[in-house]
């Protein structure tokens, strides 16, 4: 009886090994990385380029740049646009047909673009103020600092918080304003845009456009 059941569970667990075997050997093996960025670059320029650039710097002020942007935060807003979380009617249309793996790749793709932004501050005195707000925050209204977040040089955090230097200011501004509106969906930024007064956000926004890394 003993042998029996041992040689039973031999031929199981066999029977299972071979089992996985098969499903691991009819997976395809994830992309290289050199992978990703070619199949960004394929996306990007069918889908991305009218907007944001074949680089990454967007040609109208009113579209981002996104050279240089975490890749996990770019992947993160456009499954966002896809799932209706963020609402925008062109970008809902772009999403739509990208799968998670294209997300990523071009998230890879603009992530690794390096250039230079034609966005600049246009007004030195708002720059200036801009710039006392994004370091130290307004401590009596509970405004912190952008800093404390976006990083010193505007950088930002991979797939928390986006790049912000040499942003075109009129994209700032407009998302600063939909953050404070409520328009644009996000806790943290709506309670914090809210308590910021419209000629601070256009002072940050102003500041946020000049700065660059050293």
């Amino acid at each position: 009886m003993c042998v029996a059941s041992s040689a039973s569970s031999v031929t199981a667990n066999a029977a299972t090994e071979s089992a996985a075997a098969k499903t691991n050997a009819a997976k395809p093996a994830a992309p290289t990385y050199a992978e990703r960025l070619e199949r960004g670059k394929q996306v990007a320029g069918s889908v991305c380029v009218a907007c944001h650039g074949a680089d990454g710097y967007s040609p109208v002020p009113a579209n981002p740049n996104l050279a240089g942007m975490p890749a996990e935060y770019i992947a993160k807003q456009l499954e966002h646009f896809k799932s209706g979380v963020r609402v925008n009617a062109v970008m809902q249309g772009m999403a739509a047909g990208l799968t998670p793996e294209d997300m990523r790749a071009v998230g890879d793709f603009y992530y690794a673009q390096r250039g230079k932004t034609q966005a600049v501050a246009r007004d030195q005195k708002k720059a200036e103020r801009g710039q006392q707000l994004y370091r130290v925050g307004i401590p009596e209204a509970k405004v912190p600092a952008c800093a404390s977040c976006h990083g010193g040089a505007g950088v930002g955090i991979p797939a928390i918080y986006p790049k912000l230097q040499g942003q075109w200011p009129d994209y700032t501004l407009a998302q600063l304003k939909a953050y404070a509106s409520g328009e644009r969906k996000n806790p943290q930024m709506n309670a914090i845009a809210a308590r910021i007064k419209e000629s601070d956000l256009l002072a940050l926004s102003e500041y946020i456009a000049g700065m660059r890394s050293k």
